[in-house]
């Protein structure tokens, strides 16, 4: 018997860390897992799966405004945020019990408490302490709100999807994804909305044409844009209201202010420093190419270690590991190619690089692109377009690059990245047939560079 009461202790119950535990007890591997807030961590509870649910909703107003021009009426429309709500949590709570159930039927011990480490083999849950061979510490993030006057009043992404009323005019502050999505859906559902950010663009990172794009057609929607703007602090009113103090002297009466500045990994108070655990100025736990840190008999995977913060490269860090540890894998994850959506209104979805990206590694880029008003909207009304670009290499005529702005733009880009990642070229993108009548389509039949070549 071994000397350990598990082999692998996994804390924290998120994507990486539930898959890695399942896929350890598949293979025979005693584990135990740990969780003290929900199951299914960030994604399932406060991140993804209710964030779609709720950009969902947002799309309906939009959507029976449209329908008149197709001949369908409506007299009337009004929106009941705690149907919405209410049905959001009896959806995450079932999700919570499919998570319990995965866990206990592959044969994983599951505590839902708080755990830390107390040693390179040790792990404390409440007055009791486990001792296993291995542990695996996939914790995930936590949102980061600044230290200004008021922060007390400020709402995160943790609080927002649970609010006791909706707003009837609300502030977001951030440039990132998780603020331009929640601004689309606070919009979408009604409010009166304003993004402000520090920043001249929204989106860094982003293809800068994409960017620039997002921001004219986001505006479109109804959300009051406030760039190279900062918030200094805030005040509540007896009345409950909350004064928003900027940079530039302006102030702005809000019913709530919600800050998307950013997630930090939740390594506070774990104990991983305590037992020689490096980590990064940020908190990030510091692991090598196989998620080891330099304590051998610990790990770590998922956003904790804030290399590329998705869902996905959670579970594939988490089986990439299981493999290493117990079926002689190869613990490598290409991060290469890893495809991307934000779901803002209209969505992006974006793989490879982005047009500047592409100008600096390669001596010529060939720019295709196509902007255009979708078929859809030729009897709905909307003045909605949609964006699509491919770069490709000149010399060896390889896809470097795909970005789309528009509807189902994450739906259409999953396929493109198979492509993508099987090596596609030009020639095999124009030899495809598209499917007509389709947006996707244009993808296949875009023939004359928009510019001989950048570089």
């Amino acid at each position: 018997m071994s000397q350990f009461d598990f082999d692998l202790f996994v804390i924290g119950a998120g994507s990486g860390g539930v898959r890695a535990a399942r896929m350890a007890a598949s293979m025979g591997v005693r584990v135990a897992i740990a969780e003290e807030r929900y199951l299914g961590g960030t994604c399932v509870n406060v991140g993804c799966v209710p964030k779609k649910l709720y950009v969902y909703a947002s799309h309906y107003a939009e959507g029976f405004h449209e329908a008149a021009g197709f001949g369908l009426q409506t007299e009337s429309l009004s929106f009941d945020w705690p149907t919405l709500r209410d049905n959001k949590i009896r959806e995450i709570s079932r999700l919570n019990g499919i998570y319990e159930k995965m866990l206990l039927n592959a044969g994983c011990t599951l505590i839902q408490e708080r755990a830390t480490v107390v040693g390179p083999h040790e792990v404390k849950v409440g007055d009791k302490t486990y001792s296993a061979e291995r542990i695996l510490v996939a914790v995930g993030g936590w949102p980061f709100v600044p230290d200004i006057p008021g922060a007390e009043h400020i709402i995160s992404s943790n609080e927002v999807f649970d609010l006791d009323r909706f707003p009837d005019k609300v502030i977001v502050v951030g440039g990132g994804y998780i603020a331009v999505e929640f601004a689309g859906i606070f919009a979408g559902l009604g409010a009166e909305t304003h993004l402000v950010h520090r920043g001249e663009l929204f989106l860094k990172g982003f293809d800068q044409e994409v960017r620039e794009f997002t921001a004219r057609e986001v505006a479109k929607k109804g959300v009051q844009l406030h760039f190279n703007t900062n918030l200094t602090g805030i005040e509540k009113t007896p009345e409950g209201k909350l004064i928003a103090q900027f940079d530039d002297g302006h102030q702005e009466i809000a019913d709530q202010i919600m800050y998307a500045t950013g997630r930090v990994p939740k390594t506070q108070g774990l104990g991983l420093e305590q037992v020689g655990v490096k980590l990064s100025g940020k908190g990030a736990v510091v692991v090598n190419d196989q998620f080891q840190t330099v304590v051998p008999s610990i790990y770590a995977v998922g956003d904790v270690i804030d290399r590329v913060q998705l869902t996905p490269v959670a579970l594939a860090e988490g089986m990439a590991l299981v493999r290493s540890l117990y079926a002689q894998g190869n613990p490598a994850v290409d991060y290469e190619l890893i495809p991307t959506a934000v779901f803002c209104q209209p969505n992006i979805g974006t793989v490879g690089l982005t047009e500047e990206q592409a100008c600096e590694r390669y001596s010529k880029v060939d720019v295709y692109r196509s902007e255009f008003r979708a078929m859809k909207h030729t009897l709905s009304g909307s003045d909605e377009r949609t964006l699509m670009k491919l770069l490709v290499d000149r010399e060896t005529d390889k896809v470097l690059g795909v970005h789309m702005v528009g509807a189902e733009a994450g739906e259409i880009i999953q396929g493109i990245a198979v492509a993508l990642k099987a090596g596609a070229t030009k020639a095999v993108f124009d030899a495809t047939i598209g499917i007509h009548p389709t947006a996707a389509e244009e993808f296949v039949t875009m023939r004359e560079p928009s510019s001989p070549f950048t570089g």
